[in-house]
Order: C-alpha cells, then sequence, then structure tokens
C-alpha cells in the first residue's frame, strides 16, 4: 500500500525571508475535539509541531521566531488544562537543554514568569543563561504574556526613569521606549501567523506588531507543517511592505 503525501513546494525567494516570524499557535483543542480526544492531546501534538517548525524555520535561515504559548488569559482555562501546557513546556526545556549545545538556538522569554513554579522558573533561567552564548536562530516564547500588560510595564518602567533622572522629559522616542518591552533589542516581526481560522491578534505583540505583515488559515496548529509555512512565506513575498508611505 502506497501513502500518499501532501507534496511540498519550496518556491519562495532565500533573500527575501521575513527575518522574525511570530505565529499564534492557534487550534490545538478544536483539533482533539474533531478527534474525539482529550484537550491534553491536542496540547501535545501542538508542542510537536511547534518543534518541526521550529527547527524548518533554522534550517531556512529564520533569524528570530515568536511564539505564543500561554498568554495572561489562559489561566482562565480548566486547572487540569493549565497543568498539561506548563508541564509540556518543562517537558520541552528539558529536552533543549540538552541539544542547545549542538543546535546553537538561543532562547528568550516574554513575559511575567514569577508566578510560575520554582521548578519552570529554573529551567527558564538555566535556558536563557545558557542561551547567550550562541548566535543562531532566536527562539522567543510567550509566557503568561500579555501585549497590554506589557506596554503597561514598560511605561512604568520609562516613568521610574523619568523620575530618577535616567532620561529627560521630551526625550522619549519609539526605539527608546521600544528599549523597555520584553523584545527590547529584537527586531520587530515582519510576519505574524494565526492558524485556526481566527482573525484576531488576542493580546500578542500590540507594541511590536505595528507594520507587521498578518497571514490566517483555517488550518488548525497541529495541522501545520512546513508546506503550509512555505504557503505563508510566498504569501509575505507578494506583500507590497510600504510602512505608510506609497510605491513610486
Amino acid at each position: 500500500m502506497f501513502k500518499l503525501f501532501k507534496k511540498q513546494t519550496r518556491s519562495w525567494e532565500p533573500e527575501r525571508l521575513p527575518r522574525h516570524i511570530a505565529i499564534i499557535m492557534d487550534g490545538n483543542g478544536r483539533w482533539a475535539a474533531k478527534r474525539a480526544l482529550p484537550r491534553s492531546a491536542g496540547h501535545a501534538a501542538g508542542a510537536e509541531t511547534f518543534r518541526r517548525i521550529a527547527t524548518y524555520c533554522k534550517e531556512i535561515g529564520i533569524e528570530y521566531l515568536t511564539i505564543y504559548a500561554f498568554s495572561t488569559e489562559n489561566w482562565k482555562r480548566p486547572d487540569d488544562e493549565v497543568d498539561t501546557i506548563m508541564q509540556l513546556l518543562e517537558k520541552y526545556l528539558n529536552e533543549a537543554l540538552g541539544k542547545m549545545e549542538r543546535d546553537k538556538v538561543k532562547m528568550k522569554f516574554f513575559g511575567d514568569v514569577s508566578i510560575l513554579t520554582p521548578e519552570l522558573r529554573t529551567l527558564i533561567s538555566n535556558t536563557e543563561k545558557l542561551s547567550k552564548k550562541f548566535d543562531g536562530v532566536q527562539v522567543n516564547i510567550c509566557l503568561n504574556y500579555g501585549g497590554r500588560k506589557e506596554i503597561l510595564m514598560a511605561a512604568e518602567h520609562y516613568a521610574k526613569d523619568l523620575a530618577n533622572g535616567v532620561i529627560s522629559e521630551g526625550e522619549l522616542t519609539d526605539e527608546i521606549f521600544s528599549g523597555y518591552m520584553y523584545s527590547a533589542g529584537i527586531p520587530d516581526p515582519d510576519f505574524i501567523i494565526r492558524p485556526s481560522g481566527e482573525m484576531r491578534l488576542s493580546n500578542f505583540l500590540l507594541w511590536q506588531s505595528a507594520y507587521s505583515e498578518f497571514y490566517f488559515t483555517d488550518v488548525l496548529w497541529p495541522d501545520f507543517d512546513k508546506g503550509e509555512l512555505d504557503r505563508a512565506i510566498i504569501a509575505f513575498q507578494d506583500r507590497d511592505r510600504r510602512y505608510g508611505g506609497v510605491t513610486s
């Protein structure tokens, strides 16, 4: 018996790849429901998809990949679902630590990790420390992250620096304020992808997405493969990015 696979075609231009791709990993629960499986099975499948897509991004030369793993609003989900997500993250980080020397993947976390378990906080700290010596692809994991909360945090830190004379009144620019974000020093995403058919940002990278290109697909995240990313990149390369200006 022969198994048919969907043909993958890489027809994008290597010299015009987005430098920074961000992904809202959505659809795990619906993927599981369609198969009469528990939601935990959907999250496990979604975690495997993340591994494959992160590896593929590294292979093709994407410099930055930012993924929305857990939002500030996701705490409203059932306790067992939250526990599953955290356990999968802990498993992934343990495996990543063992492979980082080989893969040279740099990892950074966006969000308030102070309320996580001590074990998970230690893993995050160890991962970021080990990452500092690598200069390959950087994977940013948004964990207990909310775009509005990030902007409020940045405003508070800016206000403190202003009050303490670290910065003078009237000096504030977009570039300076960006330095107060979790993403300080990282270029804004060129391209934001959301699978699952939903067409909203859901409080993701609100400041950083000002001039990002967006791509929405009905494919649920666990089914999002290399071919789907290829198609998204082709769509990105068909865009005319004007940044508020006009083309000649």
